[in-house]
């Protein structure tokens, strides 16, 4: 009896993750500050897999009545010390603002309760080994919300296909990650270094996450990054070009470029790209849009040496990091994501900034 060879052939069908969420009322959340959209994704997420969001904080009413009207269920809270006082409320969740992040996440640990972040979860290398400290003084998760790979289906299909053999050994990560400026919509914290951190250890940071994880790196070394200010003389602070030139110390290598210049045609926020070659074959990640083909996203293709296949895989492969992230604060478990592997992503993306030629 022959066995099939799995780069031999591309009728791979993509695995919905069957995964069970918490018991009703076992996992009780809190989320302070909203000055990024990234926390309605956090948050239906963890309403998915089980969750309550019991309370919610901000300082802006605006934010705050916005946010109840999508989870009405959330009470508004009177400060951060209510959230972290309630001892019911086990995953606090947050999209402040990027430098304030940290400063939370050690209060959200010191109250004995897990934190969830928003990328970027740091914009000090600083803050970073503050909160590996604390990780270590607690015992509790600081989880990072990593969309570019978390919440995108054709990506967890990719780490599938990977784990199947289909593309042989990963030797290279290629990614891109444009994004739309909208400049008159951004608060004014947002063009400032101190506060956002830089392009590379923002939005570079969901790059380096999914080369560590595509290829099984655990760390790896700069050769090179590069940031620049092309059309925003107003705020000599901002970046919005940015690339980096990465290998692991499996000896995988990556390469990744990000910027703030989508084009108003484009029918979606950016054009998020990911190519991961192999031995035997290559898979190109076309996550959000699919242009000229009228495409939501979630657009995988594959390569090998029996052939070439595109696969649609929306609403076929699902989002278990929520789930597992879950029951990782009900066990206090680190299944989900290792700890190590969040803040090795955090770290690199961090020392690729302070690197960046200008």
């Amino acid at each position: 009896m022959s066995t099939i060879n799995p780069t031999h052939h591309t009728e791979f069908e993509p695995e919905y993750h069957k995964e069970t969420p918490v018991r009703e009322k076992e996992l009780l959340m809190g989320v302070i500050g909203l000055e990024h959209g990234h926390i309605y994704p956090m948050c239906h997420g963890m309403k998915e897999a089980g969750a309550t969001i019991r309370w919610v904080f901000d300082e802006d009413p605006k934010k705050l009545n916005a946010f109840q009207k999508i989870f009405p269920e959330a009470e508004a809270a009177n400060s951060l010390s209510q959230i972290l006082e309630d001892k019911s409320v086990k995953l606090v969740s947050s999209a402040a603002i990027p430098s304030k992040r940290c400063e939370i996440g050690l209060q959200v640990l010191d109250s004995e309760k897990h934190f969830f972040s928003a990328k970027a979860p740091f914009t000090t290398i600083e803050q970073l080994r503050q909160a590996e400290k604390k990780v270590q003084e607690t015992g509790f998760n600081w989880a990072v919300f990593y969309s570019e790979r978390l919440q995108v289906e054709c990506a967890n299909f990719a780490e599938q296909l990977i784990n199947k053999g289909a593309i042989g050994n990963v030797v290279q990560v290629l990614g891109m990650g444009p994004h739309r400026l909208n400049v008159k919509q951004r608060p004014e914290w947002f063009f400032w270094k101190k506060s956002y951190g830089g392009i590379i250890s923002d939005i570079g940071s969901h790059q380096i996450e999914q080369f560590l994880w595509f290829t099984g790196a655990q760390d790896a070394t700069i050769l090179s990054s590069t940031v620049q200010n092309n059309t925003q003389p107003d705020f000599p602070e901002f970046e919005d070009y940015g690339d980096c030139h990465l290998i692991g110390d499996n000896g995988a290598v990556h390469y990744f470029r990000i910027d703030w210049f989508t084009p108003d045609g484009l029918s979606n926020w950016g054009d998020g790209r990911t190519f991961i070659l192999g031995t035997d074959g290559y898979i190109e990640l076309r996550k959000f849009v699919d242009i000229t083909e009228q495409s939501i996203g979630e657009r995988l293709y594959l390569v090998n040496h029996g052939g070439e296949k595109k696969y649609d895989v929306s609403g076929k492969v699902g989002f278990p990091y929520f789930y597992q992230l879950a029951h990782d604060v009900i066990n206090n478990t680190s299944m989900a994501m290792p700890q190590k592997h969040t803040f090795k992503a955090a770290e690199l993306s961090l020392l690729a900034q302070q690197k960046a030629q200008y």
